[in-house]
């Protein structure tokens, strides 16, 4: 069993090795390119293999590739990338103007263009922590694509009868026609280093999503360019755009967002009104506050968390469709980004609210004049250093001409996924302090909300510190464990909360650009709990599980800022 300084000591190699990644990246992201097995490519290979995050789970192992963690980067990559030896990160450049197919990876919203059968473009505009995450995704590919060209080799470099199999495999697969998958499942298992039935339940996880290609198609674009570049030097390379490196940092698409989200408000009237501000997705607010209206013919469905979980199921378009439509003519606005930041946004005038339409849920200050009824801006969630560009932007006076307006905000509201170090997905965490990793930035702050809001409601609710981590998928069990259990004593892990908080202070203390009495609101329900094998992000999403913590805080939110 390790004693407490050896698990200490393993803590501080863990964040030694998260810093000499974080270098190399911005290192290789200035020089403009790199080779990702060349020298450059082995610093940052060999980092992540001393960090050992666990949503990469076996990456270390020599012989078993890794199949969740492939699932989880291909959920977020641009279908296709592993049949491409070029990869280039560029900024919005105009190839949205051209004739190529936008690819947009399931979970993760980028555009991507494939130029053609060995290059593949690929749209940055959501900052720093998009490039390190998508360099960190492309790193463990490259790791597991080379364990997959070792299982296919003899001693002698000599290509295995499974490879070759594989390849009619696929060839099959592409031309429709059918084969034995038991034998296909009995070739590529050796090829991964898995047992048959893990073999078996990969290849039905990766069938699931219609927007990842099949785990045969996978394997053998994955072995075949790392083939390619041990024995025919057709290296593989990831390059970064002059005018990305240029814009990086600057606020650019961040600037262009919250201008015309401020245009709007002032061409509706509704500037000088008070604002209440809220990062979540986009469907719970507007679930809460029209479900019930425009379900009526619903049966079966009478509270909150039921109309939420109907409206969850992926078959129900056509009920979303219809929320959406009475939110269109009971004063929501819809602003679908076109910026580059992926955020759209929606606003909410209560002005045009009566409390006939609301359900029971909700509490309605009815006696407010129609001057001093909110507006309720919710944005869609920002991922890592985002949060504090396009936060920061928000908050900054509207300018038309020489004329600068404040907007009048009145409550800023955070409600986020998050990974939970105590507990178990779907409970909520209530943050007291942001912690930002590898820095000396903390960010204590009043939170409004407090840990008995959240009790009776059949979840667990964890009160405290919260760590602002560079990267979820930079996480290990050791650095995680630290920060539950010393003086710290956190809570959870999320990537933009610290970033919110230094755009929200610099613009309560520092500009004036809002009133130092905003009031803030964060709360968080856990996606996962890395800390438990089989828990982390890759094992999949919350799905159901998810409706009861979101509606309850999105209520909570709700109901704070209408009464």
């Amino acid at each position: 069993m390790s004693t407490p300084s050896s698990q200490r000591t393993r803590a501080q190699e863990s964040r030694a090795a998260i810093q000499r990644l974080y270098i190399a990246m911005r290192h290789l992201f200035i020089r403009g390119g790199y080779k990702p097995l060349g020298v450059s490519g082995e610093a940052m290979i060999e980092a992540l293999m001393v960090l050992r995050p666990e949503i990469y789970g076996a990456i270390t192992d020599p012989e078993r590739v890794e199949l969740d963690g492939l699932l989880y980067i291909f959920q977020r990559l641009p279908r296709g990338i592993e049949e491409c030896r070029f990869v280039r990160l560029i900024s919005r450049e105009g190839f949205e103007n051209s004739n190529f197919n936008p690819i947009i990876p399931p979970k993760r919203r980028r555009n991507a263009y494939r130029i053609d059968q060995n290059e593949m473009y690929i749209e940055m505009t959501r900052g720093r922590s998009d490039i390190y995450d998508i360099m960190t995704h492309l790193t463990f590919l490259y790791i597991e694509a080379e364990k997959i060209r070792k299982n296919s080799q003899d001693h002698r470099d000599r290509n295995k009868r499974e490879w070759e199999m594989l390849e009619e495999i696929v060839r099959r697969e592409e031309a429709g026609e059918e084969f034995n998958q038991e034998v296909a499942f009995t070739y590529l298992s050796s090829l991964l280093g898995r047992t048959y039935d893990e073999t078996v339940a990969a290849c039905n996880r990766f069938a699931v999503d219609p927007d990842v290609n099949s785990i045969f198609h996978i394997t053998y674009w994955m072995g075949r360019l790392s083939i390619q570049e041990a024995q025919e030097n057709k290296d593989r390379e990831i390059t970064f755009s002059s005018a990305l490196r240029e814009k990086i940092g600057h606020h650019y698409y961040g600037e262009i967002w919250a201008q015309k989200i401020k245009q709007v408000l002032q061409n509706k009237n509704l500037l000088d009104r008070p604002l209440h501000i809220i990062s979540a997705n986009l469907h719970s607010v507007m679930n809460t506050l029209y479900a019930r209206a425009a379900l009526t013919k619903q049966k079966g469905l009478e509270t909150l968390e039921d109309f939420a979980r109907e409206l969850s199921l992926p078959a129900n378009d056509r009920l979303r469709n219809q929320v959406s439509k009475l939110a269109a003519t009971k004063g929501m606005y819809q602003i679908d980004d076109t910026s580059g930041t992926n955020i759209s946004v929606q606003i909410f005038d209560t002005a045009a609210f009566n409390k006939a339409m609301l359900p029971p849920e909700i509490t309605w200050n009815e006696d407010l004049k129609k001057e001093e009824r909110p507006v309720i801006l919710v944005m869609d969630y920002a991922f890592g250093e985002q949060a504090f560009e396009t936060m920061d932007e928000l908050l900054k006076p509207f300018e038309e001409g020489d004329t600068k307006t404040l907007t009048n905000v009145r409550s800023i509201s955070i409600m986020g996924k998050a990974g939970i170090l105590e507990g178990g997905k779907g409970d909520i965490m209530v943050p007291t302090a942001h912690v930002f990793e590898g820095t000396a930035d903390n960010y204590p702050f009043h939170n409004e909300f407090k840990l008995e809001d959240f009790e009776g409601f059949g979840l667990n609710v964890y009160e405290g510190p919260m760590i602002t981590v560079l990267g979820t998928s930079l996480q290990n069990k050791d650095i995680l464990r630290y920060f539950l259990k010393s003086s710290w004593s956190a809570i959870g892990l999320e990537m933009e909360g610290a970033h919110y908080q230094k755009a929200i202070q610099a613009a309560s203390k520092i500009r004036k650009g809002i009133n130092n009495e905003v009031k803030l609101r964060y709360a968080y329900y856990a996606s996962d709990n890395p800390l438990i094998s089989g828990h982390t992000l890759a094992s999949g999403s919350l799905g159901v599980d998810g409706v009861k913590p979101t509606y309850l805080i999105t209520l909570k939110i709700l109901n704070a800022i209408l009464r």
